[in-house]
């Protein structure tokens, strides 16, 4: 099946490794020029040259002016914007108790600052060429909250109402606009969380843990031609994880 994505002018925002490098990946295996980004120099370059993206631009997300600054910078070297896949790493973990007020706010930013700051920048473009794509990658915890998560199940949650709210606004300029939910997916920040593996599967009905890859196919559905009708959701990657209809 053709997606309808070559040459479409792409960013993928922490794209060095995990989810969003399988999401770059598959953009890039659908003819897309994709520019790539993260805030570790050595390992973005190292995804440059590994995957055959067209760019490589570092940046910290959580700063002010970062996500605006590579939008623009991707802008005046292709000519425009037709995909954006805003995606960060996880939140801070912890208990709402062990959470102080200077780390939610550092999160806010974190979590919330580039996706507002990166729909600003982006949307006119789209909504004056009448095509678009917006896909952020939040996570399940987004609809059932995860043990341990406190600022991801809080933050998330509020992503998914923004998605559905922007999309009714946008869609008739073409624009679709919709969130990917992961489920438990082979990465650093799954390895981090110091789970076993065993207890992971038990919850899991596809008895497997996630891969970046997973996630991309179905970034790359999203962002075609034929998925141009779907808009304002929230779609898991999961493995059949979550219990909600």
């Amino acid at each position: 099946m053709d997606l309808g994505l070559k040459q479409k002018r792409v960013l993928v925002t922490g794209s060095s490794m995990g989810i969003g490098r399988g999401i770059a990946q598959a953009l890039i295996a659908e003819g897309a020029t994709v520019v790539i980004n993260a805030r570790n120099e050595t390992k973005l370059h190292q995804t440059l040259k590994a995957t055959g993206a067209s760019m490589a631009l570092t940046a910290d997300l959580s700063q002010k002016g970062a996500i605006a600054g590579l939008i623009q910078k991707v802008t005046k070297a292709f000519g425009g914007l037709d995909i954006l896949v805003l995606n960060t790493g996880g939140p801070d973990t912890g208990n709402f108790l062990d959470i102080s007020m200077e780390k939610w706010q550092s999160n806010f930013n974190a979590v919330w600052g580039h996706v507002l700051e990166g729909l600003q920048m982006a949307l006119p473009e789209m909504k004056s060429r009448r095509w678009g794509r917006i896909l952020l990658v939040a996570s399940i915890a987004a609809r059932e909250p995860v043990a341990g998560l406190t600022i991801s199940n809080a933050f998330r949650a509020g992503l998914l109402g923004l998605v559905n709210s922007v999309s009714r606004e946008v869609a008739q300029f073409g624009i679709t606009m919709n969130a990917l939910l992961p489920g438990y997916t082979r990465t650093d920040r799954l390895a981090n969380l110091h789970v076993p593996e065993e207890q992971l599967l038990s919850q899991v009905p596809a008895k497997r843990i996630g891969l970046p890859q997973d996630v991309g196919a179905l970034a790359a559905f999203l962002a075609s031609e034929q998925a141009s009708y779907i808009t304002g959701q929230a779609i898991a990657c999961d493995g059949g994880l979550l219990k909600t209809i």
